[in-house]
């Protein structure tokens, strides 16, 4: 007998939606009663409810193997195109709350002492500010992307691009539909996305939190073409071209010329 799904576990990176789903699954969770709870380590597996669903968290994607293994797991794993996570990246870590992220509090000696956030305010341009991104946090979370392990049965594999597209909730509630998890109330669970979506109950800014608007730019999709500086991207590509291609966003190199120069971009 097919053992029944009772774990829908959440799985993102670094500027691809985390805020968002954490925003939509704990709503989820409050309404209907679930458990929910992060999951980094195996030990945390002994908290699991024994009976009934549970909503499991990790912002990483690093999950515990014991579980990625558990017939009753199921999981939405969500990347987002590396070139506008770059882009957010270094947006949100200029202004961002230091309580919200532990390593923009870090410092070290070959920043002159200073934290992240500070040594990245203290660079003369938004060139010499994308490239120290590019060259850590960002890095990171490229890394972090193309060490998941893709195509398992037991997950639904969801692009950024398509979530914020996802104007029907169509996408959201297919994957919750096929992946059917004991006591969750998928109407329910739709309508929490919608509430927290910006096509959504968030499309009026008025409705954002103050944490929402600092990590919401335009939300849009392919950012990059717009505004990725083409002398940004030309260092990106030799670094991050084979990413690109792995996580399905670019064939070659060739996008690079579909970027604004830092010229263009300066007079718009």
């Amino acid at each position: 007998m097919t053992t029944p799904a009772r774990f829908i576990c959440i799985g993102t990176h670094h500027k691809t939606g985390t805020v968002w789903m954490r925003k939509v699954w704990r709503q989820i969770a409050n309404e209907q009663g679930i458990h929910a709870m992060q999951v980094y380590r195996p030990k945390r597996l002994a908290d699991l409810p024994e009976t009934g669903p549970a909503i499991l968290f990790n912002w990483s994607s690093t999950f515990p193997r014991q579980l990625i293994d558990n017939p009753a797991a199921r999981f939405i794993h969500i990347i987002r195109d590396p070139r506008d996570v770059l882009l957010s990246g270094m947006r949100y870590h200029r202004v961002a709350g230091l309580g919200n992220e532990k390593f923009l509090r870090e410092t070290r000696d070959e920043w002159n002492g200073l934290n992240y956030q500070d040594h990245l305010n203290a660079l003369p341009d938004d060139h010499a500010r994308l490239l120290f991104e590019m060259a850590h946090k960002h890095d990171t979370t490229v890394q972090e992307m193309l060490r998941w392990t893709y195509g398992q049965p037991n997950t639904a594999e969801i692009r950024y691009e398509d979530l914020i597209n996802d104007t029907d909730c169509a996408l959201f509630r297919g994957v919750l539909e096929r992946f059917a998890i004991e006591g969750l109330d998928i109407d329910g669970a739709v309508s929490a996305y919608w509430q927290n979506s910006l096509f959504g109950g968030l499309a009026d800014q008025g409705n954002r939190s103050d944490r929402v608007a600092l990590h919401v730019n335009s939300g849009k999709a392919a950012q990059w073409m717009r505004k990725l500086p083409r002398e940004i991207a030309q260092i990106y590509a030799p670094r991050y071209g084979a990413a690109l291609k792995t996580l399905g966003y670019a064939e070659n190199d060739d996008w690079v010329d579909q970027c604004p120069t830092a010229a263009e971009l300066q007079a718009a």
